[in-house]
């Protein structure tokens, strides 16, 4: 379950009420949750929280989707993409490897994102964007020359600069999504003490303990 409480449809301010409709139909979501691509849709119920956050985040969506954009929708999706899989966070990564199909990058594509610095199916202006989304997100913005001069070869001020700002944008989502537990980054921490059994007493650094010679 998420973090936080979660705004019921009666609840939810009309911003929130109209997007819950075109999601969930006539359910009330905290009630019956679910999406038509399996998610809980608890992005939604739990921002809700905040209403003009809320509306923030919409516009949001609305911006990159507008068609006064002039960046490619599938560089887009490679930064996206990317950055919710260098963040950690399989919503945001699983859902925009859904978007990465709908403009048109191959399975081939969609399946190296990941070990995307050894595959052989990306153009050299493609492997400039995920080189500039690792340097975003990984180097918080920590660019080398040499990248920056790649994305200069192939894109406008204006394609970089919108590049730029929906890669940083979703590198927060999937840190949002992450840190408050929401759809399918609802898991436990998978790091965390194996102990060992109990009857054992065994030092595991006494092998290389100098006390010890």
């Amino acid at each position: 379950m998420p973090r936080l409480h979660e705004v019921p449809a009666a609840e939810a301010h009309e911003q929130a009420q109209l997007v819950y409709r075109l999601l969930f139909g006539d359910r009330d979501p905290v009630v019956e949750p679910g999406t038509e691509t399996g998610t809980r849709g608890d992005w939604w119920t739990v921002t809700a929280g905040v209403p003009d956050c809320f509306d923030h985040i919409v516009a949001g969506f609305s911006f990159y989707r507008s068609s006064n954009r002039v960046l490619e929708p599938q560089l887009r999706e490679l930064g996206q993409t990317r950055a919710g899989y260098v963040v950690g966070s399989q919503f945001v990564f699983s859902q925009h490897c859904k978007a990465c199909r709908e403009v048109g990058l191959s399975e081939d594509q969609i399946v190296a994102i990941p070990a995307w610095a050894v595959a052989e199916c990306f153009s050299p202006i493609q492997r400039a964007v995920l080189a500039y989304t690792d340097a975003l997100v990984l180097e918080r913005g920590r660019v080398p020359d040499g990248v920056f001069n790649a994305l200069r070869a192939d894109l406008s001020d204006a394609e970089i600069l919108e590049l730029t700002y929906i890669t940083c944008t979703y590198a927060m989502h999937a840190t949002m999504s992450k840190a408050l537990r929401l759809e399918y980054d609802d898991v436990d921490d998978p790091i965390a003490e194996v102990r060992a059994p109990e009857e054992s007493t065994y030092d595991p650094m006494a092998v290389v303990d100098d006390r010890r010679s």
